[in-house]
């Protein structure tokens, strides 16, 4: 009995089959493919942090302290790969005479290096000229004494004096700011910048120059085995950061840790944590949409289900018999469909990335495709069999003669007690208190190895999904129960003498066409806020690196240069459209020290972008004139106003250094709005003037900062011809180069990875939501067809019939999906703040997806009802024999 009806299902219900397989396939592949790639991510996560390391832990040897016990403690600690000392020692300035005339410098720092240093620690020095070894002079240091490669300075030491030494290179030191920390210190003390003067020198020879000075200190650099880390960031930064306080242990305080790899795994496990939070909340969707899809195809045979069961009971079969015969089908769509999906998954990933587990390992990969099977299984039996028990145990034989719509009318019980309006207030009310003013997704506090996620914000979202669908469902079968007349007219067109019985059709099926525009609403909505936080996300991230540089291409000027505004003119090379001069200086107000940028309002436009959302208290267009019909008028950030409780046209007073006199003279300005965001400029705290009524009251008109456009275009080759153009006498920074400097392991490789296959998977969702569920209705309904065509229906009445039908379930669902999805993405968007720096002004559309995604369950429809009024064409006689 079992192999017959094995074999019945496959011939006779092909159809049902493979529409509710390929949503169990959807759903597993899905899971596997998002749950796979998101531990391939981490571990690219935890890889990309420990490579932008170039010293993985420097020890701060303390005073009396002998260097050698130090290192044999540290070379013994688990996990050292090799370890180096380097000698530290202030100076007081350094001199060179060059050209006639002598150059001096303030205090700074030298540097002595072992053998092999370079060797060990490649990224921790860039050579600029010269040679790669002996002693090397820092690239601002060199210009501010006018030194090359091969001329002879001066490096004073306290309590020591002047000591010559010839320069054999001029270097750059990419990663200074952790290079000269101050090792134990938490990071709000640490300086705000590394020094500007600084020389290094061979070991022996930094020992002999040294010998007798004060302020002379050890470290040992350290490079770590990171084959021994854990895949996960948050894993790997504990271990690391345990490592470290172990070592301090040992050491019985005669060393302290800089854990530079640990502040790299810090910012990647949030980064990581994020991942998670993305996968939650655009992944989970679309695996419960598969779900949802698998059981609304199952739904749509249920009719005809019902009547064989009952036809079963007739003939004798007991319940334990019918009971397997259901868990058969179910079993059989499970396995087939969960095996599909695992194809598809593994295909996924080797089309996409490479490899069937998207370059996770084998055992997290093997864990999520088999979880992923398990819960295709667990759909299926829910989808199948659960609604089989249930008939079972609650339907007459009596009954499962009868159709579903006559069964009963009473609504559903969630539309009785208003449960979609619930839920959308709840999601409301979650929603206000989750983007909060001190509201935090993902608190990582500095430092502990905990971190933790406010899950509760997953509410809003999660709630108006649901609470949307639900009440589009309400208002569905309201249209469809009090709106014959209305859909009488409308199909007319079609149907013509039908249009009465089509109307009472489609209200007498008003249950099942809710639930098809609601499944087809939810799949749109998927793909729509999937698309637009993508879209939104990489528009934040130009938008970051462009404020970072500044513009397509910038020239800084090394600190204390007196640079024209018109040495911009040789910077206006091929390629490039416009030069911008940018003032870049430092002011007090009351004691706290801020940068100071002073700028043209009426041409800075014309060379980087300034949107609205960076300022308050206007327009950008706006501020800017401001800022040139009242030249005394300055843009506070946001940080200065709170602290100083400044008001629109108050008075503010900055101590600014005098070109002339080199003091500090005090400028009036006025409070005329807020700056919080300015190209090259900090994050905190800063302002934003102009630029001649700085050059007037400071007597300079000194530029910091050049800023080309190229249109956006070769920006990278443009930097190169201007770094050989200018050499070491100023740094130049691209686009591109900030781009992937700027950009977390979040932009630039998970986020983009996430939504390639959630994107792809949305397409399938959306177009499965619209054309299978009606397809299969149409099938079902082929005994109706077959006896409105006896009664005297034609070909072009039925076909009409049905696209009345297609029609209005495909405007229903790309309507509701437009409207839930636009409110999703916005929500999405103001919870997620901390993925976006800055935050957008608007949320950017990908018009192309949105419209390939809309066409794509258009012609599903379509196709869909072309097929079932191809189904309708057949002989009546012929029909109903076969039924």
């Amino acid at each position: 009995m079992i192999g017959s009806w094995t074999v019945g299902l496959a011939r006779h219900r092909t159809g049902r089959l493979l529409a509710a397989l390929a949503g169990i396939a959807l759903a597993v592949a899905l899971v596997a493919a998002l749950g796979s790639f998101l531990t391939a991510s981490k571990a690219t996560m935890t890889q990309r942090a420990v490579r932008s390391v170039a010293v993985d832990w420097q020890v701060q040897v303390q005073p009396g302290v002998d260097p050698g016990a130090v290192m044999s403690l540290v070379r013994k600690a688990p996990g050292t790969r090799a370890a180096l000392p380097v000698g530290f020692a202030h100076t007081t300035g350094f001199t060179a005479r060059v050209q006639g005339s002598t150059q001096t410098t303030g205090p700074g720092m030298a540097l002595g290096l072992p053998d092999g240093y370079r060797a060990l620690f490649p990224d921790a020095i860039r050579t600029l000229s010269g040679s790669p070894s002996g002693v090397l002079l820092a690239q601002q240091t060199a210009s501010n004494l006018h030194a090359a490669p091969g001329d002879t300075i001066a490096v004073q030491f306290p309590g020591i004096g002047l000591r010559p030494v010839k320069v054999d290179g001029v270097i750059d030191l990419p990663q200074a700011d952790s290079l000269f920390q101050t090792v134990g210190a938490p990071s709000q003390s640490q300086p705000t910048a590394p020094p500007d003067n600084v020389v290094l020198l061979p070991a022996a020879r930094f020992a002999a120059l040294t010998r007798g000075a004060s302020a002379v200190t050890t470290q040992i650099h350290v490079a770590r085995d990171d084959a021994r880390l854990p895949s996960d960031p948050a894993a790997a930064f504990t271990a690391v950061t345990r490592a470290a306080h172990n070592l301090e242990a040992r050491s019985a305080g005669a060393a302290l840790v800089g854990n530079n790899v640990g502040a790299a795994l810090d910012s990647a496990r949030q980064d990581a944590l994020y991942a998670q939070i993305l996968f939650l909340f655009l992944g989970v969707p679309g695996a419960v949409l598969a779900a949802a899809l698998t059981a609304a195809v199952a739904s749509a045979g249920g009719e005809r289900r019902r009547q064989e069961q009952g036809l079963l009971r007739l003939r004798g079969l007991r319940p334990r018999q019918i009971t397997a015969l259901a868990g058969l089908e179910a079993a059989l769509i499970g396995l087939a469909g969960g095996l599909a999906g695992l194809g598809v998954a593994a295909l996924t990933g080797r089309l996409a990335f490479g490899a069937a587990s998207f370059g996770a390992g084998a055992g997290t990969w093997a864990a999520w495709y088999s979880t992923a099977f398990v819960l295709g299984a667990a759909v299926a039996a829910v989808a199948v069999l659960v609604p089989a028990l249930r008939d079972l145990h609650t339907v007459t034989v009596a009954e499962t003669r009868k159709e579903s719509g006559a069964r009963s009318t009473r609504n559903p019980w969630w539309m009785r007690y208003g449960l979609d309006f619930a839920l959308l207030i709840g999601s409301w009310l979650v929603f206000r208190a989750s983007s909060g003013n001190q509201y935090a997704l993902v608190l990582a506090p500095e430092g502990v190895p905990s971190i933790s996620v406010s899950y509760w914000a997953f509410l809003g979202p999660a709630l108006l999904w649901i609470g949307a669908a639900l009440l589009l469902w309400r208002l569905t079968l309201l249209a469809l129960t009090h709106g014959r007349p209305a859909m009488a007219r409308l199909a007319r067109p079609l149907t013509t003498t039908l249009a009465g019985t089509t109307a009472a059709t489609l209200s007498r099926r008003r249950r099942p066409l809710a639930r098809s525009v609601v499944l087809l609403a939810l799949a749109v909505s998927f793909a729509l806020s999937t698309a637009v936080f993508n879209a939104t996300y990489r528009q934040q991230a130009e938008v970051d690196a462009r404020l970072t540089n500044g513009a397509d291409v910038t020239v800084t000027e090394p600190p204390g240069a007196r640079v024209p505004p018109g040495a911009g003119s040789a910077l206006k090379i091929s390629g490039v459209r416009h030069v911008e001069p940018l003032q870049h200086r430092f002011a007090y107000v009351g004691s706290d020290l801020q940068d100071l940028y002073g700028v043209r309002p009426d041409t800075i436009a014309s060379a980087t972008s300034l949107q609205d959302a960076y300022f308050a208290g206007g327009t950008a267009r706006q501020l800017m004139r401001r800022l040139a019909e009242r030249p005394d008028n300055l843009l506070v950030s946001v940080e200065t106003v709170n602290d100083f409780q400044l008001s629109p046209g108050d008075t503010v007073n900055l101590r600014i250094q005098d070109a002339r006199t080199k003091a500090l003279r005090t400028v009036l300005f006025h409070y005329a709005g807020i700056a919080k965001e300015f190209p090259t400029a900090p994050k905190d705290s800063f302002f934003v003037a102009n630029a001649s009524y700085i050059a007037k009251a400071t007597g300079s008109d000194a530029v910091g900062v050049f800023l080309l456009d190229t249109g956006g275009t070769h920006q990278k080759q443009i930097a190169t011809r201007l770094r050989s153009q200018l050499g070491t006498s100023a740094t130049v920074s691209d686009l591109t180069q900030t781009r992937g400097t700027v950009g977390t392991s979040l932009t630039s490789v998970d986020l983009a990875g996430l939504t390639r296959i959630e994107l792809a998977f949305a397409v399938l969702l959306a177009a499965g939501a619209g054309g299978l569920v009606l397809a299969l209705g149409l099938a079902e309904r082929r005994r109706t067809f077959a006896i409105a065509t006896v009664l005297g229906a034609r070909t072009r009445q039925l076909r009409g019939m049905v696209l009345t039908e297609a029609l209005l379930l495909a405007a229903g669902g790309l309507a509701g999906g437009a409207v839930i999805g636009w409110a999703l993405s916005e929500m999405l968007v103001k919870v997620l703040t901390g993925v976006f720096d800055p935050p957008p002004a608007a949320l950017a559309v990908p018009g192309v997806y949105l419209t390939l995604t809309g066409m794509a369950a258009l012609i599903a429809v379509l196709a869909a009802a072309l097929n079932g009024v191809r189904s309708a064409r057949r002989p009546a006689v012929e029909e109903l024999r076969d039924l």
